[in-house]
């Protein structure tokens, strides 16, 4: 665990965020144990920013993987750092069973299956006729 969290504070800091000065860092870890790492990268069109876990998870699906068991998500924030919505949202799709570990600056760590973060959420299941 301490190995994931250094990654984390290391890529933390490659964050482009020039615009909110909010720096993430995700590691997507595949079925096989890979580690997809991603930051935020920020846009001065603010709609067009991207967050580190959708980054993380774009590069993971862009180079072949589809099974995940977990992500860790780490902010400058001291507390642990819950997923957007629309993180939330991406994950549910491609990853909906993985457990989301929400590391605080200060070291602080909770884990939650991503379903309990978006209850009631809109899946493919409502999509299917």
């Amino acid at each position: 665990m301490d190995a994931i969290i250094r990654k984390l504070q290391t890529l933390k800091k490659q964050a482009l965020a020039e615009y909110s000065h909010f720096h993430v860092a995700a590691i997507l870890v595949t079925r096989e144990g890979q580690e997809i790492s991603g930051f935020n990268i920020e846009s001065s069109s603010y709609s067009l920013t991207i967050c580190a876990e959708r980054v993380a998870l774009f590069k993971a699906l862009s180079e072949g993987y589809r099974e995940f068991k977990e992500i860790y998500i780490m902010s400058d924030d001291e507390r642990p750092c819950p997923p957007c919505g629309a993180c939330r949202q991406v994950l549910l799709d491609y990853a909906p069973d993985i457990q989301v570990v929400m590391v605080g600056a200060s070291g602080e760590m909770q884990k939650v299956p991503l379903r309990d973060l978006l209850p009631y959420a809109f899946d493919k299941q409502r999509l299917i006729r």
